[in-house]
């Protein structure tokens, strides 16, 4: 039998998403300069905002090992799935072949660290939007 307290809708709220590295320049450098993101602080982690959303790099110790499954991934939304692979291609960064979804097409590539970043062409441009605010009306 649950007890009341654990029945409560739970008050969280967004922080962060972070991503562990190795070399904190390099990957600095690359989600600034290649990426265009943001940095909006520094200390012993690295921030950007991306439309209100933090993202974090976070240094992994010397002799340390990720925890997790590392399946984590950053989804970015685009407009133009193929012009934005033509401008990633051209800093030098490899990106896999579009893959056609049901509600649209993406393509992946990596970090200086391995990490996976999705590119996202939506068939319908608010689509993920309207999900999140239909899930708010109904929840």
């Amino acid at each position: 039998m649950h007890s009341s307290s654990s029945s409560r809708k739970l008050k969280l709220s967004f922080d962060t998403v972070f991503y562990y590295v190795t070399d904190m320049e390099a990957s600095i450098a690359f989600y600034r300069e290649t990426l265009g993101l943001p940095l909006v602080s520094q200390d012993y982690v690295a921030r950007f905002d991306l439309d209100g959303v933090l993202i974090e790099l976070v240094p992994l110790p010397p002799g340390s090992v990720v925890p997790g499954s590392g399946n984590a991934r950053l989804c970015f939304s685009v407009a133009n799935l193929q012009e934005t692979l033509e401008q990633i291609r051209a800093r030098g960064i490899p990106t896999c072949k579009i893959k056609e979804q049901k509600d649209g097409r993406l393509a992946f590539f990596r970090d200086p660290d391995g990490n996976e970043l999705c590119l996202w062409e939506y068939t319908r441009v608010e689509y993920p939007r309207e999900i999140v605010q239909a899930a708010m009306l109904h929840g």
